[in-house]
């Protein structure tokens, strides 16, 4: 059982900055993989990146590769999403995942938080 919930959002500049990050309850968590979503209005849940446990797989969608980093601290049972150079299309509600074995597939996580807006402006 885990419990996920995002903060961090808000409006940014384009161009600008932002870290996201998810607080987890529950044990499993620090031994479960991470995944960040996004969905902008009208469109399907994309997945952004994902992170192991020990943080020794990553991987990111091509549209971030470069821009945006995903981390997680076992210890205080937190992942994170630091996004640089933000662009207008990033615009989304963006979501934290966990499950035990899963890829970069949304149907593949079982634990979701509620999600947290990120509004990029020019």
């Amino acid at each position: 059982q885990v419990q996920l919930v995002e903060s961090g959002g808000g409006v940014v500049e384009a161009g600008g900055s932002r870290r996201l990050s998810c607080a987890a309850s529950g044990r499993s968590f620090s031994t479960y993989v991470m995944a960040w979503f996004r969905q902008a209005p009208g469109k399907e849940r994309e997945f952004v990146a994902r992170i192991s446990w020990n943080g020794n797989i990553i991987d990111y969608a091509d549209f971030v590769q470069g821009r945006f980093t995903i981390s997680r601290d076992n210890a205080k049972n937190t992942g994170y999403l630091q996004m640089n150079s933000l662009k207008i299309e990033d615009t989304a509600v963006y979501y934290c995942a966990s499950s035990p074995h899963a890829g970069n597939a949304a149907r593949h996580y079982e634990y979701w938080g509620e999600g947290t807006q990120v509004t990029v402006s020019s």
